[in-house]
């Protein structure tokens, strides 16, 4: 197969998912994405704030283009070590305690030391509990479950764990024969994913991009802003690459690649917008323009953070977001695609 290759690009996201990195803590894996471009001879640097940033010189070094990904996730943070050694949570991001109810986790101590435990209703045996169906999903009665011999506050203590210490759920990340790919964080791990192999192929073909390109691995997009700081003065337009939010109403599916026109943020930059449709119309990138209700991206935080960029929002279609999320090969190959498209064009025109 030509490039781009999905089965390729689902193989690193895989990588990707199996690292822990909650927003907050994410060193582990942006040390892991810096480690791959330096295999492959590509630079890289990384901010105060820990986002990882690879610069793609162009014939045109007055104007710049920005392309984010971000690799931090939804996670937790111990808020209270119960009387009988379970712990309650902090949420980190935005997801809905149902969401991760009965998934595995792991609590890394501040020495480095892992634990595993499970997240539970307090009230899960229905053998005990009489409103084992019905009492609320919240962080009340959500709590973990650790995998130690544990039956008070002070054995959990004496394990190293202590208020404050990052919780991460376990990604379950599968590929199926028939081309999906089913993982907790695939926002946004699927399009760092794209990113990764864009900026590999574009390097290893020595191939001659219109623009300088600055690609930013973020890792705060989950609690608000992950890409909206080290974004230099020639920078004229601003693609955030992340999820494609599927539902009911909404335009997005699986198997195409999502161009947004409006999220809670408002209007995506309408020229912009149209110049990402021409081109997948012109290259048979199969696509779908959607608006998202409840949703913002690196891009518009750019914008909040007073840039004078035009800002776009591109991505994989992701089922079942901030949840055990899928996608398919072909809906992340027509997103590559248009990554690839949009590099090698012009800037848009209105």
């Amino acid at each position: 197969m030509t490039y781009p290759n999905a089965k390729d690009t689902m193989l690193t996201i895989k990588e990707l998912v199996t690292i822990p990195s909650p927003s907050g803590h994410t060193k582990h894996v942006i040390d892991y994405v810096q480690g791959w471009f330096k295999e492959r001879g590509i630079d890289s640097i990384t901010n105060n704030k820990g986002s990882l940033f690879v610069t793609l010189k162009g014939l045109d070094t007055s104007k710049h283009r920005v392309l984010t990904a971000h690799v931090d996730t939804l996670g937790a943070m111990v808020k209270e070590i119960k009387s009988d050694g379970r712990l309650k949570l902090s949420m980190i991001g935005g997801f809905r305690w149902n969401a991760v109810e009965g998934e595995y986790c792991e609590v890394e101590t501040s020495t480095g030391n892992i634990i595993s435990g499970t997240i539970l209703m307090h009230q899960t045996s229905v053998h005990v509990y009489k409103d084992a169906g019905t009492a609320a999903r919240d962080e009340k009665n959500i709590e973990i479950r650790l995998d130690e011999k544990v039956q008070s506050a002070d054995e959990t203590l004496a394990l190293g764990i202590q208020v404050g210490d990052f919780v991460s759920f376990d990604p379950r990340v599968q590929i199926t024969k028939s081309g999906f790919i089913k993982s907790r964080h695939l926002d946004d791990k699927a399009s760092v994913g794209m990113l990764m192999r864009v900026i590999e192929h574009l390097h290893e073909n020595n191939t001659t991009i219109p623009y300088t390109t600055h690609f930013i691995i973020a890792n705060n997009e989950e609690i608000g802003y992950g890409g909206n700081s080290n974004i230099s003065e020639e920078t004229v337009e601003y693609i955030a690459v992340d999820m494609g939010a599927l539902g009911d109403g909404q335009a997005s599916d699986e198997y195409t690649v999502s161009i947004c026109a409006k999220d809670g943020s408002g209007p995506y930059h309408y020229g912009l917008r149209k110049h990402l449709v021409k081109l997948a119309e012109k290259h048979d990138i199969e696509y779908k323009v959607d608006i998202y209700p409840y949703y913002s991206s690196d891009a518009s935080a750019a914008i909040r953070a007073g840039y004078d960029i035009k800002h776009g929002l591109i991505g994989a279609g992701i089922d079942s977001s901030h949840a055990y999320e899928r996608t398919h090969e072909s809906s992340l190959y027509h997103t590559e695609s248009l990554i690839y498209a949009y590099l090698l064009s012009n800037l848009a025109s209105e």
